[in-house]
């Protein structure tokens, strides 16, 4: 039985329904980067070429949206553009997943979100930009995303560029540590930080290939581990902004949010924007250069995956 005929909120892409039927490779796609990560026409564009990217690869895309109160896992190119125009959509997460579905609203899906559908849909490889997690001075605030606890919960395979260098990386990786969930650096023995290809974190474990990462999952699967796996995918090289000019810059940003009291689910969002402000546009190139290589390495992880025995 398809997760359409299980789901009546779900309208599953016939293209990725095939797909999944016959066991090909899918990879799943959030869409709060088009919603809320990247002003338009840029996000369209990024969006269109993620899909050919994972289509290269020899994948099929499955970018997760709620449409007009419709859990979408594949839009068209119609929707898609849709979407990147869409003004006031909702920044959806587990917690309020299910409240868009009944009010018939229109919303961007987070990492958490993405993951919990793309389970529901029977994808087991999502590719995002970068995953949210502990917040600089969350010890007061209490600010940590629920993209940490789905993790610790569903069995999705996410790839990244790590955790988004806004947050407060140490604590990312000690609450992640502690749900059991495995952050695997592709090809560096040090933890990526998003725009930037190093931090001064040792890699908590490292595999070089898409089969040693589908065979790693498989194992897990094997003696029935619970929960999700962390890659972090280093940015290419020629398009990181190095972590010491970095964090100036985020710091400005993160006082900028302080001085106009943004909080909550808002305050990701308004970072992305003021440091786009503040790096004159190169972090919107860096933040689409590190999305493609994510996606590639999560097509190669799904195809390394759908060929195991």
């Amino acid at each position: 039985m398809t997760t359409k005929a299980l789901n009546p909120f779900t309208d599953i892409a016939p293209e990725v329904q095939k797909a999944l039927d016959a066991g090909r490779p899918v990879v799943a796609l959030e869409s709060t980067i088009i919603t809320h990560g990247m002003p338009y026409p840029d996000n369209s564009r990024m969006a269109a070429d993620v899909e050919a990217i994972i289509i290269e690869e020899g994948a099929v895309p499955a970018t997760i949206a709620i449409v007009d109160g419709r859990l979408k896992i594949g839009l068209s190119a119609e929707e898609r553009e849709a979407l990147a125009q869409v003004k006031g959509a909702m920044k959806l997460s587990r917690a309020d997943l299910a409240f868009a579905l009944a009010e018939g609203r229109t919303g961007g899906t987070t990492v958490a979100a993405t993951m919990l559908a793309a389970h529901l849909a029977g994808i087991r490889v999502f590719a995002t930009g970068g995953i949210g997690g502990v917040h600089k001075g969350a010890e007061q605030s209490f600010d940590i995303s629920a993209d940490l606890e789905e993790l610790g919960r569903t069995p999705v395979i996410v790839v990244s560029a790590g955790a988004k260098a806004i947050l407060d990386i140490e604590k990312t990786l000690e609450v992640l540590e502690t749900k059991g969930v495995p952050v695997v650096v592709h090809g560096s023995d040090t933890l990526p930080a998003f725009w930037s290809r190093q931090s001064p974190i040792k890699a908590p474990l490292r595999l070089d290939t898409a089969k040693a990462i589908a065979e790693f999952q498989a194992a897990r699967e094997a003696i029935g581990v619970v929960g999700g796996m962390l890659i972090a995918n280093p940015i290419p090289e020629a398009s990181e902004i190095p972590a010491g000019i970095m964090s100036g810059y985020i710091s400005e940003a993160i006082a900028r949010a302080k001085k106009n009291g943004v909080t909550g689910k808002a305050v990701t969002p308004y970072l992305l924007s003021e440091i786009l402000d503040i790096t004159k546009g190169t972090s919107l190139k860096a933040n689409i250069a590190l999305v493609e290589n994510n996606a590639r390495l999560a097509a190669k992880i799904a195809v390394a995956l759908s060929t195991l025995k």
